[in-house]
């Protein structure tokens, strides 16, 4: 009898669990890929109409700017125009979604994410400063006061609050209100890659700080893709373990799961070098009237397909 048929295997949505003994967040990728669909994979899969399609496309013009040079420099993505691709917010948010929730701690309003919300010691890696200019699409106008909760692995991969030996930090999670212009910007670290996954920082937007406690809130959740020729070299530093070879595993950006169908709106403009740190600037247009689709509403624990599993410590 295949596995299809069996009648004692324990299924989610009529599909067998390719892991039955593990829990629903630890099926796999190729599991969680056919799990969750953002807001454009559903409609190309539902074929709604024409009509639609284009109005969701409006606004798809991109611009590009050139980075500064040095050594280890990268060039300059283009950013585009139009409404941030819906996402998930994978199986390591702390934002309410499962019982882990760091958006009702004191301190996650902070510019600088690379040390736990009680200090000690700041991670290692690359200086990135990650900054989101949001606005507000049915208004035409930025986004001020909206609230931009923004996380990220380390250098190994690994992602506090979940991750083996670092479940008790709290780092590389933080909160900013944006400003007239609508931007916020975070002091962190390029991020590592692990195994299944694109190299990737995850955020969420709320209409205000008020409501940035709780993921039932969110308005939009995405990801930022980052550039190969910018990547290679920083992972040739000795902090970023194995994530060239991670890296490598994966292809090419073109090949993430996520960031397949919508690059040109996830990839931000990036000037800087290694040795003077970097500065990602990534454009979010927020369409309020439009029915978030992915994040805590997604559908599985942890938001669906995360990407991946973060490695354990290396010894």
């Amino acid at each position: 009898m295949s596995p299809m048929s069996r009648p004692d295997q324990p299924t989610f949505e009529g599909r067998p669990l390719a892991r039955p003994q593990d829990e629903l967040v630890d099926q796999g990728a190729a599991f969680d890929a056919t799990t969750l669909f953002s807001r454009r994979r559903m409609l190309s899969v539902l074929g709604i109409g024409m009509g639609t399609v284009a109005l969701a496309a409006c606004g798809a013009d991109t611009t590009s700017s050139s980075g500064t040079t040095s050594s280890g420099s990268a060039s300059a993505s283009g950013t585009a125009t139009g409404e941030i691709p819906e996402e998930t917010n994978g199986p390591y948010p702390a934002d309410g979604t499962q019982d882990l929730n760091i958006l009702e701690q004191s301190g996650i309003e902070r510019q600088d994410i690379r040390t736990s919300l009680d200090g000690g010691e700041a991670v290692a890696g690359v200086a990135l400063t990650m900054a989101f200019v949001v606005t507000d699409m049915a208004n035409d106008k930025p986004f001020e006061g909206a609230a931009v909760y923004a996380w990220q692995c380390d250098a190994e991969g690994r992602y506090s609050m979940y991750s083996d030996g670092v479940t008790d930090q709290t780092w590389l999670r933080g909160v900013q209100v944006a400003d007239a212009d609508g931007k916020v910007s975070f002091t962190t670290i390029v991020p590592g890659c692990y195994s299944g996954r694109w190299p990737h920082i995850h955020f969420e937007v709320y209409p205000d700080k008020a409501s940035a406690t709780d993921v039932d809130n969110v308005i939009a959740t995405s990801q930022v893709a980052f550039p190969q020729d910018m990547l290679t070299p920083i992972y040739a530093r000795s902090e970023y373990g194995d994530s060239a070879r991670n890296m490598a595993s994966v292809g090419s950006v073109e090949d993430d799961m996520i960031f397949s169908d919508s690059l040109d709106l996830q990839t931000p403009t990036i000037t800087g070098s290694i040795d003077a740190g970097y500065t990602a600037t990534l454009k979010v247009g927020v369409d309020t009237t439009t029915e978030p689709s992915a994040g805590g509403g997604g559908g599985m624990p942890g938001g669906g397909p995360g990407g991946g599993q973060p490695p354990a410590p290396r010894s």
